[in-house]
Formats: C-alpha cells, structure tokens, sequence
C-alpha cells in the first residue's frame, strides 16, 4: 500500500474517533443540522476504518507468522498463514481502493430526464416515446416514482420534447451515465419500401435541484410570460392563460410548461426545470474545466456526444463508450437495463482508479 493511501486512512482513523467524542457530548442534539452532519459523516467513515483496521491486523499476523518460520514444527503453518494473508491484504487493498474513491455528492439525488426528438422527424419522436418507455420500465423495476413534467406530443405519437421527475433510492448514481446522443436504425411505419432509416435522440439526466439551496436567482433577473395552452385540452385550455414560460435573462435559459390545470402549477413546475437546468449547467462547466487536465470517458456528460446505438434489424444496443454490445434489445427496451448500467459504472470507478494511481 503506498504511504499517501495509508496516510489518508490513518487520518479517517483519527476523524473517526474525533467525531465519536463530539457524538457523545450531551449538549449535541441542541445543533440538529450539525448532529445529522456528524452522524452522516460518522456512518460514511465507518465501514472505511473497519476495513483499514482488518489490514493493519492482518499485516501483524502476518509479521507474526514469519516469525514462526525458524521452528520446524510450525514451518508449514506458518507459510500456510502467510499466504493467505497476503492474498487478504491484497484483496483488502483493493477494496480500500475504492472505499476511497471519490463520491458524486449528487448520486443520492432524484433526477429531471429530458428526452428530445433530433434528426429523423416523425420517427425521432417515436424512438423518444420508446426511451421513455424504457425509462419508466426500468424506474418501475426500481421501485422509483415517475411524473411527467411536461411533454411535446408529436403527431404520429411519440414526443418531440418530454421532461420527467424520477424519484427514488441513488437514482442519479444509477441513470447519470444516460446523457448524451441515442441512435438508433430501424425500418420506420411509414417506410413502404422497408428501409432500414437512422434516426437520434438526444438525453439530457441532471440532478434535481434543490430550489431553496442549490441555486440563487435573483427575481429580478426573471422574466415570466403566460398565454394560452396549446393542443387539446377542452374549454379549460382554451379559455385561460394557464401556460408558463419563464426565462432567465442573464443565462438564457428558457423553461415553458403548459401540462397542469392552472397557472400556479404550471409556474411552480416551471421553476423546478428552470433551476435544476442552471444547476446543472455549473456543474457541466466545473467538469469541462476538469477534464481538461483528464477526460472521462464514461462520466464526460456531453450532450453532443453519440453515446449508444440501438439496432432493431440486427436486434442489439451498442454503448460506443465501452465498446460493449448487448443482443436483447427487446428486454433492454422494456427496462432490463442492470447488465448495461453496471457496466457503464465499472468502466468509470476503473477511471477513477486509475487516477488515483495516477496521484
């Protein structure tokens, strides 16, 4: 183990028994905020010493083992217990590894999922109804809650822009690896001479901004438009202005939403997207400057980027970032996404690995 990695667990060490005497003042409720921040704290360090603890314990074993080698009658045992500590210590030294691996302060947040229609016309907007499907499938087999937020119906069915709340356990650990550009080749409804057309999507997943915390806006810097809900809609659409469009000058960025039954939630729903799409533009312009120095292949997030093709002819999704093709692309397409998501996410503790030998 090199002595920056044991340096840096010797200090969790010490945090670990700093905190429990800070836990066990009596007076440390008084602070709620700074109790919960403790005990998170307390609970995330934990497991990491114990596992750092059962290394240094190990090494003495270890130690003490070699020492038995002079006496004949132990001989055997002794190289017996030595090899299998350091085929432990080995093993523990991987999983410290990635105990220490930088956390995502964002994975335990819920998430917006913008889905929009690109090149491919009627049939763009028919792949985005079928990712969406796909999505909704997938956070139903994750127990995870849906809302649609707002939606742009395409004509022949489909969406040419949908935007939808996940909510649940570390959904954007989990769906963060989805933002980027969606092929996929396929021989469209339409096509009367049956040939294969290529179409593209593009995903945007960011975490869900907290309102209040996240971001400030200055109202001022808000300009705030209704008008009349397009579409269906009967007598209510049509007779009040209850869609929202909320742009926020200094960013340019623009939020409408004309889904709910009255101006107020339209509004309020509005804000939530507006919000959550400036948090997650700072964040974007943090990583760009980041990788710079190192690209992610994996985490790099790059709306522009073609990350996967879905390929119905042949009946396989490929993800281009870790050149990994699986041949179930109906299973996949109704939410049997595990083999792939747990790929994505191996491939980017790997990077983050690697960086950290790097260091």
């Amino acid at each position: 183990m090199k002595n920056s990695m044991r340096e840096k667990l010797a200090q969790l060490d010490l945090r670990q028994a700093e905190i429990d005497a800070m836990l066990q003042q009596p007076d440390v409720t008084d602070d709620i905020n700074n109790y919960r921040k403790l005990s998170k704290e307390h609970a995330e360090i934990t497991p990491v010493v114990e596992t750092f603890k059962q290394f240094t314990q190990t090494e003495k074993d270890i130690e003490s083992a070699h020492e038995l080698l002079t006496d004949p009658d132990f001989k055997t045992m002794a190289q017996e217990e030595i090899q299998t500590g350091k085929d432990k210590l080995e093993a523990l030294k991987d999983e410290l590894q990635t105990m220490l691996l930088p956390k995502d302060e964002n994975d335990e947040r819920n998430i917006v999922l913008e889905i929009r229609a690109g090149t491919g016309g009627d049939e763009s907007a028919l792949f985005a109804g079928d990712l969406l499907r796909m999505y909704t499938r997938y956070a139903e087999r994750q127990r995870w809650q849906t809302e649609i937020m707002s939606e742009s119906v395409s004509d022949l069915g489909g969406y040419r822009e949908v935007i939808v709340r996940i909510a649940g356990l570390n959904v954007y650990s989990k769906m963060k690896f989805e933002s980027g550009g969606h092929r996929v080749q396929r021989v469209p409804e339409t096509e009367a001479q049956g040939r294969i057309h290529t179409s593209a999507c593009t995903v945007a997943v960011m975490p869900e901004a907290d309102e209040i915390g996240d971001v400030h806006i200055n109202p001022a810097d808000l300009r705030i438009d209704t008008f009349r809900a397009s579409g269906a809609g009967g007598q209510h659409i049509n007779k009040t202005d209850s869609a929202v469009r909320i742009v926020h000058i200094p960013t340019g960025t623009v939020v409408e939403c004309q889904d709910g039954r009255s101006q107020h939630s339209n509004k309020a729903t509005a804000m939530k997207i507006l919000v959550t799409r400036i948090r997650d533009a700072q964040v974007r312009e943090q990583q760009a400057s980041e990788a710079a120095t190192r690209k992610s292949l994996v985490g790099s997030g790059d709306r522009s980027e073609r990350i996967r093709t879905y390929n119905f002819p042949q009946g396989r999704i490929t993800d281009h970032r870790v050149n990994l093709t699986w041949y179930k692309i109906d299973a996949m397409l109704d939410g049997d996404l595990d083999d792939m998501f747990n790929a994505l996410s191996a491939e980017h503790q790997a990077e983050q690995l690697a960086a950290l030998g790097d260091e």
